[in-house]
């Protein structure tokens, strides 16, 4: 499908992974803004759509901090103010802690909610009136989507600023998905259950030392996007709120 010269997209935390899956996918069906810190995280995905004919622009931003938010949106609106924004997914991970609980310091604590609970309570703030503003034209239902974690269901040993932050995640999309839902906007969460395949992860072990170096498992970040495409591109009558991306052959 040609970019959509009507609407557009945001995906906020865009790197190597998930992020830059999903960017590549919504941007066969609509221009996309990409959100990060760094903007050498975002760049090689902007190059990527470019020479492929898509659109897309990148803005650095750090979720967690209101006036950026604020900055990143209101270049959104010079940018594309004449469209309506059909997806906003939020992919940012935040800071990863792993420590003993009693060496935790509070700041490592809240790290884990920084972005997970403060930066998507910001982003979403500005994000949902936009979405629901689609509500009488778009195509798909607006969407709002949310990428979780393994600790969004469950807190591993050493792991507790990392699982409160998604933890807090799950339950704030939860709330949004049934308070937005009747309004037209499709809120959901969903799950990536397990190890993406990205340079920096082929070293490491699952299930008590089984080396990760084959693809196959780990899950494909172009599968990931294509799932997080799809989810927004549903009809109400199969929306999922909540669902579970993972590999079954481990």
């Amino acid at each position: 499908m040609p970019p959509s010269s009507n609407f557009f997209s945001i995906v906020a935390g865009v790197g190597a992974g998930t992020g830059q899956s999903v960017a590549l996918k919504f941007a066969q069906s609509y221009p996309v803004v990409l959100l990060a810190r760094n903007p050498a995280n975002y760049e090689p995905t902007i190059k990527a759509i470019t020479s492929s004919g898509g659109q897309a622009i990148g803005i650095s931003t750090d979720v967690s901090d209101p006036s950026s938010v604020t900055n990143a949106f209101e270049r959104i609106k010079k940018e594309y103010g004449s469209r309506k924004l059909a997806a906003a997914v939020y992919n940012v991970g935040g800071k990863f802690v792993r420590k003993p609980f009693l060496e935790l310091s509070l700041e490592d604590y809240e790290a884990g909610y920084e972005a997970n609970g403060k930066g998507f309570y910001l982003f979403a703030q500005k994000a949902l009136p936009l979405l629901l503003e689609s509500v009488a034209d778009s195509p798909y239902p607006p969407s709002l989507i949310v990428t979780g974690a393994t600790a969004s269901l469950r807190g591993g040993a050493q792991l507790s600023s990392f699982a409160s932050g998604k933890f807090a995640l799950r339950a704030t999309t939860q709330s949004l998905a049934r308070e937005f839902g009747p309004k037209g906007v499709h809120v959901a969460h969903a799950i990536i259950d397990g190890v993406i395949d990205i340079p920096r992860t082929k070293e490491w072990e699952v299930n008590g030392g089984l080396r990760m170096e084959r693809s196959s498992l780990k899950l494909l970040r172009m599968h990931i996007g294509t799932c997080i495409h799809n989810t927004g591109h549903t009809l109400p009558k199969n929306w999922m709120s909540d669902h579970m991306l993972r590999n079954f052959d481990l």
